[in-house]
């Protein structure tokens, strides 16, 4: 951080770089502040030399910055080139080595989309849980077998190193890091300025490509915001298919389409956010919290966020508190 307390974030643009998602990071951290609306974090945007960087959209970008802002940075975005959009089918140019290469140790590192190939070509994916986009996913395991690919979800979170799937993943996983940076109410804030949900369920195979249904059936839409509405309650599958009008069979198949996980898990999802906005916003008992989320008992709450998140709610509340 600078002398102000401000968090400083370097985003790496690489030849290719593809535009939209080079101006992620701008926008999202961007848009954070705090109680007084001062800003949370400081963004440039780099590059490897002192040469203009060619887009995907067929104009070039010169640069303020070069490889030593990497040096100061607490959090490196990478954003996705065209270099890698079938693979990485030559050996990384020296200078993209070199200024990764400058990175401090103990920065935390965050790849969108294909840039998680230059991740995993300096080796700091090995042995580590990652992801990338859809239409990557097996040349990528295959190119990196040490790397713990997962092509179903948006992103991943190990810690320092941060990989998000395609496009506007990076913008999941940006408000996913203002959320544990700041709490649920900044990146909330966050979500509203850009105009997009704070989460989004489900992961990637709901948009991997498979045959256009047909027009005429059901979706589980409605079904899902009627359980939103409800979390507090004790929905079972019957319940959800009897609203939905389906059969358990034709529901359960019908909702892992369109969401990408099935209806148990998606409702445990929702009903862990419920009570995390809970534990960061108020002070309510965990027992009420549990209630209040859908989980009834304090005890089934803290099994769920210890297999989720690794922490109970004491521990997740005080995490947040200390960071208010």
């Amino acid at each position: 951080m600078d002398r102000s307390g401000t968090h400083r974030v370097a985003v790496l643009a690489l030849d290719g770089v593809y535009a939209f998602e080079l101006g992620i990071p701008s926008r999202v951290f961007g848009s954070a502040r705090d109680e007084r609306q001062r800003p949370l974090y400081d963004v440039v945007v780099c590059a490897v030399d002192d040469r203009p960087v060619r887009t995907d959209s067929g104009f070039a970008l010169a640069l303020e910055h070069g490889p030593e802002a990497l040096e100061r940075a607490d959090t490196v975005v990478i954003p996705p080139t065209r270099r890698f959009d079938r693979g990485l089918t030559e050996e990384l140019p020296e200078p993209v080595t070199a200024a990764v290469a400058r990175i401090r140790p103990g920065t935390r590192i965050v790849s969108f989309c294909n840039a998680s190939y230059v991740l995993a070509a300096t080796g700091l994916l090995d042995g580590r849980p990652a992801t990338t986009h859809w239409q990557n996913a097996r040349d990528f395991q295959r190119s990196f077998p040490r790397i713990k690919v997962d092509a179903d979800v948006l992103f991943v979170d190990d810690g320092d190193v941060l990989t998000a799937a395609g496009v506007a993943a990076g913008i999941d996983l940006c408000l996913h890091i203002v959320r544990g940076d700041h709490g649920a109410a900044v990146a909330n804030h966050v979500a509203r300025v850009c105009v997009v949900p704070p989460w989004r369920d489900g992961g990637q195979a709901q948009y991997i490509e498979r045959p256009v249904p047909e027009p005429t059936l059901a979706t589980t839409a409605a079904t899902r915001a009627w359980a939103l509405e409800r979390l507090q309650e004790p929905l079972s599958l019957g319940e959800l298919a009897a609203h939905a009008r389906m059969s358990l069979r034709t529901f359960t198949r019908r909702f892992q389409e369109e969401v990408g996980v099935p209806p148990g898990r998606w409702l445990t999802g929702q009903r862990l956010e419920l009570a995390r906005a809970l534990l960061e916003s108020s002070d309510l008992p965990v027992d009420v919290v549990a209630h209040r989320a859908g989980f009834g008992t304090g005890n089934s709450l803290r099994q769920h966020m210890r297999a989720v998140l690794g922490v109970s709610p004491a521990a997740y509340r005080r995490t947040f508190t200390a960071t208010r």
